[in-house]
């Protein structure tokens, strides 16, 4: 589906031009095609790079342009929220009407910034959602769509009561709001999307082909029974496995349980990289 042919105003059309968009990935098409433009209710499952930010654009878009109400877009994390405003901060640019303006709130839960009621996009933490909802503000009723990413974690032991108090609260508001859920990873994808009231958008397509395979004692084994052999270091076997990759002309993601494993590991493939790398003169 080419991006011309999508029922936006033009200058929606243009802005997405401008950034390099012609063609949607399968998964925005079907989800274009389940009612997203419509103002239907969607649960979007599918991989991580296959285009789920531009699905809540085109949502946020849509529905900007034909309402006066708010778009509100809940992130498990802070730092998700801060990425998400830099790119979301770009709509602002598009003549739709109704002039578009976006915040974000992830501090202290219990301050509730007055301001919050001139913007129109609102980028908040799920925590920073519920307080709110409990403060009672007054512009929650004008509350139109809520975009909800990673909407698995409803499931986590921690983070999931509270999404799902939220979550519960906004789709019984009186206006309504459309619910376009997000996520890459959801098992009971069906449940959840009937208890929201949504379309499920289920699709397994991704930009880059997945290949699976297990690290023991610096050898791989490969999903498919191919087998390679991984450079050991001091370092561990996540940094080895990162080297090996760069060293293959690829980059490397490492995931780590904790901050604290996050930076031990990054100072250490920082270490090794940079004895790797080319010295430019």
């Amino acid at each position: 589906m080419k991006i011309e042919k999508l029922q936006l105003p033009e200058s929606a059309i243009e802005f997405l031009k401008s950034q390099g968009f012609e063609k949607l990935y399968p998964p925005q098409a079907d989800s274009i095609k389940s009612g997203l433009l419509d103002g239907k209710s969607v649960l979007v499952s599918a991989p991580t790079a296959s285009g789920k930010t531009l699905i809540a654009m085109l949502g946020m878009m849509s529905y900007l342009s034909k309402n006066k109400g708010k778009v509100i877009y809940l992130s498990p994390l802070r730092a998700l929220a801060a990425e998400k405003l830099s790119e979301f901060k770009k709509l602002e640019k598009i003549a739709l009407g109704n002039k578009i303006k976006v915040g974000i709130s992830t501090g202290d839960f219990e301050n509730i910034e007055k301001n919050l009621e001139k913007n129109n996009i609102l980028i908040l933490t799920n925590e920073k959602m519920d307080s709110i909802i409990r403060h009672g503000a007054e512009w929650i009723d004008e509350i139109g769509l809520v975009i909800a990413d990673e909407v698995h974690l409803i499931g986590d032991e921690n983070r999931g009561p509270t999404l799902e108090m939220i979550l519960t609260q906004l789709k019984l508001l009186e206006t309504k709001p459309q619910i376009v859920g997000l996520s890459a990873t959801i098992t009971n994808s069906d449940e959840i999307a009937n208890w929201l009231g949504c379309t499920l958008v289920e699709n397994d397509w991704r930009p880059v082909p997945l290949s699976e395979g297990v690290c023991d004692a610096g050898e791989v084994t490969m999903a498919d029974g191919t087998t390679f052999e991984v450079e050991r270091s001091i370092r561990g076997t996540p940094i080895d496995l990162g080297v090996q990759s760069v060293k293959d002309g690829g980059q490397s993601l490492v995931f780590a349980e904790t901050r604290t494993r996050s930076k031990s590991l990054a100072t250490k493939a920082s270490d090794a990289i940079s004895q790797i790398l080319e010295k430019k003169i």
